[in-house]
């Protein structure tokens, strides 16, 4: 087996993964959360996804956002500024650090992910992937693919998956020019 590979796929026992509880109770302690995406919200989250990450990743978020049910998740830090509110739509507003999507590139792959850099480390991205992984496995997936993995040893560690022999470059090959 190829250690380190970069960009190859990766597989998932979803019947095997770790609780996600714990994880999600120590992010809430902490004034963050993690949530589905609203369809209401498809155009902030494709425009900061594309402003820190790739466009090609915000085209993902939008595809998880219409879909039913919704497979995209969102981490956010709730604001401390409560205000007076004068009706319950005045809720204190969320900033987004992170999103997590699956069934996008294809049925049963995870991704793309990612955390605000100057967020990463606090457990943002763990909890992302395992609420997603989490949502595949009640919705009848067994296995889970995560597509394109960049840092193998953070998936290997998390959720214990294993690299996809030959599967570079995977589902999604290259650029569609005119």
């Amino acid at each position: 087996m190829k250690v380190g590979l970069e960009m190859a796929d990766m597989l998932v026992k979803l019947y095997a993964l770790p609780e996600v509880t714990s994880v999600l109770t120590d992010l809430q302690k902490a004034g963050l959360d993690v949530r589905l995406g609203h369809t209401s919200e498809k155009y902030i989250i494709a425009d900061w996804v594309s402003r820190h990450f790739k466009p090609e990743w915000a085209v993902a978020c939008e595809v998880g956002l219409r879909q039913s049910p919704i497979t995209c998740f969102i981490a956010i830090e709730k604001s401390e500024s409560q205000g007076t509110m004068r009706n319950p739509y005045d809720l204190p507003p969320e900033v987004l650090l992170g999103f997590a999507c699956y069934d996008v590139a294809a049925k049963g792959v995870f991704g793309p992910t990612g955390v605000r850099e100057d967020y990463r480390g606090r457990g943002i991205g763990k909890a992302l992937l395992l609420t997603c992984l989490h949502a595949m496995f009640k919705q009848g997936y067994a296995y889970a693919a995560i597509g394109q993995v960049g840092p193998t040893e953070f998936y290997r560690k998390a959720v214990g998956a294993t690299i996809i022999e030959d599967s570079e470059p995977g589902i999604v090959r290259g650029r569609l020019t005119e």
